[in-house]
């Protein structure tokens, strides 16, 4: 049931641990993203440079100006209008684990539309870190039957929900938005 692997999954963030869980784009990788040793445990687990930041979700966009210091406005649009997930980066990143935010004080942030990972942050009330379920430089899984073996054994928890869903998941668009409203599509 999902409030049981909701339940699960709270429990390992807050130990400090990572989970293998599904999202509104591929499989991800997460843990608490104000906790720099989690985090950290993540880069370990994707053999990852952490000059490579990964990206973080809330659960609506109310939760954006405790993680960004100065939300544009049109975030706030494209967020409500975009037809597939889009991950916003931002500068001014704050309240986070620094092992997340960008030399240049960015960050990526994505509000999540996924009955699991809504209700996760929701009772966490935290932000939770999201990346690829795979090892830096292999494809990303379209969904959970392409998650290797290595990420399967190297997180504390693997969430019982949708792994048996066939559907061939994208990762999100990302845009880059400065406080000044304008933006450029990193990936589509």
């Amino acid at each position: 049931m999902l409030k049981d692997e909701v339940n699960k999954a709270l429990k390992v963030l807050q130990e400090g641990g990572i989970i293998l869980y599904p999202t509104d784009t591929i499989w991800g990788i997460g843990c608490d993203a104000t906790n720099t040793e989690a985090v950290k445990k993540i880069y370990a687990l994707k053999q990852r440079e952490e000059s490579k930041s990964m990206i973080v979700l809330v659960d609506n966009d109310n939760k954006l100006q405790s993680y960004i210091a100065e939300v544009p406005e049109i975030a706030y649009q494209l967020i409500e209008f975009a037809e597939k997930p889009m991950t916003l980066v931002m500068p001014g990143a704050k309240n986070l684990s620094p092992a997340l935010i960008a030399e240049d004080g960015s960050v990526g942030i994505r509000v999540v539309k996924h009955p699991f990972c809504e209700q996760l942050i929701q009772r966490f009330r935290k932000p939770v870190v999201s990346t690829s379920a795979n090892i830096s430089g292999q494809p990303s899984p379209e969904n959970f039957g392409q998650v290797s073996q290595d990420i399967i054994d190297g997180v504390d928890y693997v969430v019982d929900v949708d792994q048996h869903s066939m559907e061939k998941k994208a990762p999100s668009t990302i845009m880059r938005l400065d406080p000044n409203g304008s933006f450029e599509f990193i990936r589509r």
